[in-house]
């Protein structure tokens, strides 16, 4: 019996819309992280992007669970000496709540090219209305 292994080429891509009210960030990010990879298909092959396209709506109403909208900490550097700049979740989450579910889907992907080509098929929208219509998405109910 052989393995089947997916081509680039032959993969069928589908967009699903998901609604982020009320759904804690970290769930939200490794579902659809796991979408994006591809592992909710039976063809998923590892060295492939077999994923689908996924759409996040209402990104300002996921929730934070316990202390971490105080206490979590989004940091990055600027690339110059003492660059390191800190921003707590709680004004991430008022102010860039789609930034805060992008960056939660990325670390959950692979860190390598392929990774970089899977996260290009993420959308995220701190609104109910999306601009994606002419594509068809299927609500995709996660919780």
């Amino acid at each position: 019996m052989k393995t089947y292994m997916a081509k680039a080429q032959a993969v069928e891509r589908k967009w699903y819309v998901v609604d982020a009210t009320d759904v804690p960030l970290g769930r939200l990010a490794s579902k659809v992280a796991a979408i994006l990879r591809g592992k909710n298909k039976p063809a998923f092959t590892p060295n492939v992007d077999t994923g689908d396209f996924v759409i996040v709506i209402n990104s300002d109403k996921a929730v934070l669970t316990g202390k971490k909208l105080e206490d979590k900490f989004y940091r990055y550097h600027t690339g110059y000496i003492g660059g390191l700049k800190e921003v707590p979740y709680k004004k991430m989450m008022a102010e860039k709540s789609d930034l805060a579910v992008y960056e939660a889907v990325r670390g959950m992907l692979p860190k390598n090219s392929l990774g970089r080509d899977m996260i290009k098929k993420l959308r995220v929208y701190k609104g109910s209305e999306h601009n994606h219509a002419a594509q068809k998405p299927e609500e995709l109910k996660l919780f």
